[in-house]
């Protein structure tokens, strides 16, 4: 599985993987106004007030006067100004929560090991690894030569770094941010001789990434390069050749520039470009390194063309053509291109023309995908451009193929089987000598081993592809990551680490990789049975399930359909029926709904604080069409799901019906900001972080950053059919004259190119304007004036940002 990035900084807990890296007791409130909302008197008495221009917006015959149209604008010094006003009152807000502030961080840092570390990993003669120094914000990439470690299953299993003398550090998030005051790192790629590393760095929060190349050898980065807007790099196999992708002033990857260590690629001129604005262009190398693919895609169709990186000389060659609904995902396994593709017609011949097609789509079918379900074809290398493909795996009832991996000996695929995220491996000799498509279960699978179905599990990086081990992360809500080598020869695994935590629970302590503990005791429950997986014997796993109860529902929504929600509470503190509670929800993208261990939230549960995941429509869910029946002209129902599940907490005594908050990111903020406007009853209290709120008025301007992309996400307004129906649940403009809103805090961050800085502050301005004036002084907006959609913190950041998002919800519903 090619991915985007070598190593890509996660905010909340430095990763086991190096392929990635995107208190004090107070008094509880009880002054209730209208809908149970909650008022309060801040320091600063009344909010500022923004100033308004006349600005009318039309379409398709309807027309609307947009007074905060002007925020736009965001170096206009009088939205500056504004913005800075708002961080005055929110900051006079919670004055009176300071050192309850203080004391959840401190609660927070104190369940942090002193050095946060990652096993080892073996890549040719080098060991990777990563580590958080004592004090640090961020996280420093290194190696040594796996020679110079003496006792390395030693060093492997206990993580233990060795002699600093003999570490090299090739990359210090910490240095970058101090010299800059802020990092992003989008992109790491080691060159295969290892005497290269290809860096993006972004260091203002616009991801405008700068792309660096530094020699190993002397620990210097090259003078001649510095080129902007680069998102993915590959090397070739000379390791002094390398392509990378440049985007557009609106963040659309469209060209692949190809270019020689030491020369100047301002100048280049670029190997591809594509021009049609809906679709990215992404680039990757297969597992052998053999080849570079170059993937032209939209959300639902695509085009690749590959690079020998062997032999540069032969250029680039297309593999297919672009058929719209249907997409292409290559490896390279010995001669033959494996190809992952929702076309069950591989290698047809299309009986209207003398081509040959991956896939048929109907005219009436023809701006969808033409399956949401994927099957594994193979074609040899002489004949790529022929796209004659046979068939080799189909997707089954029950099993989705949802990605691959590609290994010398095996191969990887990643399943979605009976609604749950899965990874097996299969041998590579059973799939090469196969002659007719057979089904998944027909291959002899071993399907990976996991604690508990509430599990999730994640690759690692797995560079190596000669290597027959595959290293996976697994977690859940109530299990701290826990990095796991699964043997696929033997069928067997080992677990290599768990993350670390100490002073859980009445000073509890945790004890991570080190009890002894059989594995299937770690859950009370035997481990899941599996055919054809051997016992290894005492396993060290550990979890929280004596403290925390984590458990599976089932919410029926508005339309008879069934949602899935997590819930999560502790099963000492929580009240039945008094306890408030906290809504998370995103449900777009197809993405699935983070719900891995998050050492942050036992602040809230340890105080009776209930926690829930809904995973509405529109988000990752059962099977492949889950994404689609809560996107486009359905995206109304991800929303009702979202309200189903909050009344479903209400209405079941998991909370209290005047105490369930809700929380949305980006375009989960959409999600919350719309339930709230259809019941504005319901929630007590919301965060919206990097919120995309005006999701009219957005999509109606295609010069910003990643609108025409979203078109396949959300509609695109300039047809009427979609504009009528995006009017129906676009946040700002469909808050209520009059109503009592929920106290809300808004983060936003001033250099988001994501979603505009202005979207959240004309929303805060809206609400004020039109709701409850006594309700809406409880709604504040706090910009980072320096920062992008991904924020800036470190661990130590992430901890401080989790105290005051706490402190608002304590604040605002009050402990158990």
């Amino acid at each position: 599985m090619a991915s985007s990035a070598f190593i890509s900084i996660k905010r909340t807990k430095i990763p086991f993987s190096l392929n990635s890296f995107s208190i004090t007791k107070f008094t509880l409130f009880s002054t209730l106004i209208k809908n149970h909302h909650q008022k309060f008197s801040p320091q600063i008495s009344s909010p500022p007030v923004p100033k308004k221009l006349p600005f009318t917006v039309s379409a398709h015959g309807v027309m609307w006067n947009d007074p905060y149209h002007w925020m736009h604008k965001t170096n206009d010094p009088d939205f500056i100004n504004y913005l800075q006003q708002e961080n005055l009152y929110a900051q006079s807000f919670m004055k009176d929560t300071e050192e309850i502030q203080k004391g959840l961080f401190s609660e927070m840092i104190s369940r942090m090991p002193s050095k946060i570390s990652t096993p080892p990993e073996l890549w040719g003669p080098w060991l990777y690894y990563q580590y958080i120094p004592e004090g640090k914000e961020f996280p420093v990439l290194c190696r040594k030569l796996a020679a110079e470690s003496k006792g390395w299953m030693k060093t492997v299993s206990s993580y233990v770094i060795g002699v600093a003398g003999k570490e090299q550090i090739l990359l210090d998030w910490n240095e970058i941010a101090e010299r800059h005051g802020y990092v992003h790192v989008g992109t790491c790629r080691v060159s295969p001789d290892h005497n290269y590393l290809a860096y993006t760095i972004d260091v203002t929060g616009s991801e405008q990434f700068v792309l660096q190349i530094k020699d190993l050898r002397n620990d210097r980065v090259l003078p001649t390069l510095g080129v902007e807007g680069v998102v993915s790099v590959e090397w070739a196999q000379d390791s002094c050749t390398f392509f990378y992708t440049l985007s557009n002033q609106n963040q659309r990857p469209y060209r692949v520039h190809c270019v020689k260590v030491g020369s100047d690629s301002v100048h280049n001129v670029p190997l591809f470009v594509e021009n049609d604005s809906s679709f990215c262009v992404d680039i990757a190398s297969t597992k052998d390194g053999k080849f570079i693919t170059v993937n032209s895609n939209s959300r639902t169709s695509s085009e690749v063309y590959v690079i020998n990186a062997t032999n540069l000389q032969t250029g680039i060659q297309r593999f297919c053509k672009r058929v719209s609904g249907v997409q292409y995902f290559l490896e390279h396994h010995h001669g033959f291109f494996y190809v992952l593709t929702n076309s069950p017609n591989a290698g047809e011949e299309s009986p209207l023309s003398g081509e040959y097609y991956l896939a048929r789509c109907p005219v009436e079918n023809l701006q969808s995908p033409l399956s949401g379900e994927y099957y594994l074809a193979r074609c040899p290398v002489e004949n790529l451009q022929s796209t004659c493909l046979q068939n080799i795996i189909e997707p089954s009832e029950d099993i989705f193929i949802q990605d691959m991996d590609m290994f010398n000996e095996h191969l990887v695929l990643f399943l979605n089987k009976e609604g749950s995220s899965s990874i097996c491996s299969v041998d590579m000799c059973t799939i090469t000598n196969c002659e007719k498509q057979m089904k998944i279960d027909e291959l002899n699978p071993w399907f990976f081993p996991l604690p508990s179905d509430m599990c999730t599990i994640a690759p690692g990086s797995n560079h190596d592809f000669t290597r027959s081990v595959y290293r996976a992360v697994v977690s859940s809500p109530v299990m701290p990551d826990v990095i796991v080598d699964y043997d696929m020869s033997r069928r067997t695994f080992s677990v290599i680490h768990q993350e670390e935590v100490i002073n859980v629970s009445h000073n509890t302590k945790y004890h991570s990789n080190n009890g002894e503990r059989s594995r299937n005791e770690f859950l009370g429950t035997p481990l899941k049975k599996e055919h054809n997986i051997q016992n290894n014997g005492v396993q060290r796993w550990s979890d929280f399930t004596e403290i925390y109860s984590c458990q599976e529902k089932e919410v029926i929504s508005h339309d008879g359909e069934r949602i899935p929600l997590t819930i999560l509470f502790s099963r000492k503190a929580h009240k039945k029926g008094q306890s408030p509670g906290l809504l998370h929800g995103y449900g777009a993208y197809g993405e699935v709904l983070d719900k891995s261990w998050c050492v942050d939230r036992l602040s809230l549960l340890d105080r009776g604080w209930l926690i829930a995941f809904a995973d509405v429509r529109g988000g990752g869910g059962p099977d492949p069409s889950w994404h689609k029946s809560g996107s486009g002209m359905n995206k109304l129902n991800s929303v009702s799901d979202f309200i189903s599940c909050g009344k479903y907490l209400v209405n079941e005594g998991y909370v209290h019906q005047h105490r369930l908050g809700a929380v949305g990111v980006s375009a989960g903020s959409l999600l919350v900001a719309a339930a709230i406007n259809m019941h504005p009853e319901l929630f007590q209290a919301a965060i919206l972080k990097v919120p995309f709120l005006d999701v009219c008025s957005s999509l109606l301007d295609p010069t910003l950053p990643l609108t025409v992309l979203d078109y396949q996400e959300f509609g695109n307004p300039q047809l009427e059919a979609h504009f009528e129906y995006i009017l129906k649940y676009s946040p700002y403009d469909n808050i209520a004259e009059g109503v009592c809103c929920p106290p809300m805090l808004v983060r936003a961050s001033l250099n988001d190119s994501r979603v505009g800085v202005w979207e959240a502050a004309k929303w805060v301005a809206k609400i004020r304007d039109k709701t409850c004036t006594r309700c809406s002084s409880s709604v504040i907006l706090q910009t980072n004036m320096s920062g992008g959609h991904f924020g800036e913190g470190g661990r130590f950041g992430q901890c401080e940002e989790a105290a005051h998002e706490y402190a608002f919800l304590m604040k605002v519903l009050g402990e158990s």
